[in-house]
């Protein structure tokens, strides 16, 4: 098992840069706003789930303003795919209004002032920092919990103590994408239930590999 970190996150990003070099959200957006909306309806929903319902709802309102002018209902009727649809709905009322209010119908570049909107937490608030405004904030999700969990450079019970291991062990040159290298990898190849570690191109520096390796070659004795 790999035992200095921060040379087995450097190996690690550096064959993750050299498959994707430019990786991204995979929600769909054209505007600050539009981003914003799509964040608080991924949360515990799918960015395929969330592209449908906002490609249908973005066509007739994609500002606070044009939200907000939709009420609650009608808002609901546009996002009824998504889970928890009843309460984001809510959220993005709510979101539209103090955007209005406090600031100017702007998507804030200020951490405290996002948390701040309804529906809109810590992993919401970077991703808004890191993808808009290009800060080095590192987003934790389900996917990067997993992920930094089973490589190893980032243990963790929360997404806050892997967030708080990942700004420590994430070589500078990194930490702009590290989210959305963590987050695809978790996706499509270090899946929950069945990861593909045969077709694992970080394998070799990967805690979860090497010892379920080592306990197959056991086995097999």
């Amino acid at each position: 098992m790999m035992k200095n970190r921060l040379l087995q996150a450097q190996q690690i990003f550096t064959i993750l840069r050299e498959l994707n070099p430019k990786p991204t959200t995979e929600l769909i957006y054209s505007s600050a706003f539009e981003l914003l909306v799509s964040v608080v309806l991924s949360a515990q929903a799918t960015d395929v789930g969330v592209n449908k319902a906002t490609a249908r709802l973005f066509k007739v309102a994609n500002t606070p303003e044009q939200i907000l002018a939709l009420g609650v209902m009608s808002l609901e009727s546009y996002i009824s795919t998504i889970n928890f649809y009843r309460n984001k709905a809510k959220n993005i009322i709510g979101l539209c209004q103090q955007l209005i209010a406090n600031h100017n119908s702007e998507v804030p570049e200020d951490f405290d002032a996002l948390i701040a909107l309804p529906g809109v937490g810590r992993k919401t608030a970077n991703v808004i920092l890191n993808t808009l405004f290009g800060h080095e904030n590192i987003a934790v999700d389900t996917h990067v919990l997993r992920v930094g969990n089973r490589l190893g450079i980032a243990k963790g019970k929360t997404p806050d103590e892997v967030e708080v291991k990942l700004q420590k062990n994430v070589p500078g040159e990194f930490k702009l994408n590290a989210h959305h290298w963590l987050i695809l990898h978790g996706r499509y190849i270090c899946k929950a239930r069945k990861p593909e570690c045969e077709v694992c191109a970080i394998r070799d520096y990967c805690d979860y590999y090497i010892i379920n390796a080592k306990k197959d070659m056991i086995n097999k004795k």
